[in-house]
Order: C-alpha cells, then sequence, then structure tokens
C-alpha cells in the first residue's frame, strides 16, 4: 500500500483513515459539527488521529477502532477527528499519548484509552467505559495556587 510522502500530508491520503468515512460510514467531527455529535443520549466513541509519519500508531487505531464497533455493535457511535480538529480537541478530554479514543456518554465525558494496547486490553477497557458514569475529565496538572491568605488549596 503506497504511503504518502512526509508528515503532515492530507491524513485522507492514507486509505486506511480513508475507509473510515467511506467504508465504515463514521462521522467526520470539524469544530462545526462536534457538539451535534457528541450530545444526543448514548454513547460516543471519538477517535483522536495525529499525522501517521509523526505517530505511525494512528494508522493501527484506523483498524482497532472498526473491530471495536464490531465487537460492541450497536453500544457506541464512532466520530474522528483527524489532526488539526483533534488537536484543537484534544486538551479538553486530558489524554497524554496519541492516537487516543475518548468515550462520551450523553456528551458528557466517560473516559479515554491513550496510546496502543493489546487486544484484551481494548476489549478490558471497553467494557468498564461503556458500564462507567461520566466524570470530569484529567487535567493537565498545572497546580493553581490563590493570592489570598486563605484562598484555598494545600499548602499553608
Amino acid at each position: 500500500m503506497p504511503m504518502p510522502p512526509g508528515a503532515n500530508a492530507d491524513p485522507m491520503a492514507y486509505p486506511l483513515i480513508a475507509r473510515l468515512f467511506a467504508e465504515h460510514g463514521y462521522a467526520r467531527l470539524t469544530a462545526e459539527n462536534f457538539a451535534a455529535f457528541t450530545t444526543p443520549p448514548g454513547h460516543a466513541l471519538l477517535l483522536f488521529i495525529e499525522d501517521p509519519v509523526r505517530f505511525r500508531e494512528t494508522l493501527d487505531l484506523a483498524v482497532i477502532v472498526p473491530e471495536l464497533a464490531r465487537a460492541f455493535p450497536g453500544r457506541f457511535r464512532v466520530g474522528v477527528l483527524l489532526p488539526e480538529d483533534a488537536r484543537r480537541e484534544a486538551v479538553r478530554y486530558g489524554f497524554r499519548r496519541w492516537p487516543a479514543v475518548v468515550m462520551l456518554t450523553d456528551g458528557a465525558y466517560v473516559g479515554a484509552i491513550d496510546g496502543l494496547r493489546n487486544w484484551d486490553e481494548y476489549i478490558a477497557a471497553m467494557n468498564l467505559l461503556l458500564r462507567a458514569a461520566p466524570t470530569r475529565p484529567p487535567s493537565v496538572g498545572i497546580a493553581v495556587r490563590g493570592g489570598a491568605e486563605g484562598a484555598g488549596g494545600c499548602h499553608a
């Protein structure tokens, strides 16, 4: 399978990524349709794609996500964020490695699976995510200190 040369090539030039839309019918998420896709009732699995040259695992996840959808038929809808949109939306979900999938339920964050995993780990994680209650997404971990005495915090 020929690969587009160089970093930042059009992600749709990669057959495994183009197939997510053409063959599997997944939604391509952008700033314009993100809320409309993520807020309806039910589970939504978001696939965050990065540049396949910089993050070769991206193409692996483009194969794994359809297999996850097949292993959990009808349990979630799938939306795909290509690199530019993925980078913009990733900050709200706090995952640490690319590529990643994020599970939402009724528009609320449930959890994420970042980087590549073994198949049995994906199955176990998906079972947990599909049963989990919404929670606050992880933060980037930057400590915030109040300027006034007694403003809160753990340090006196």
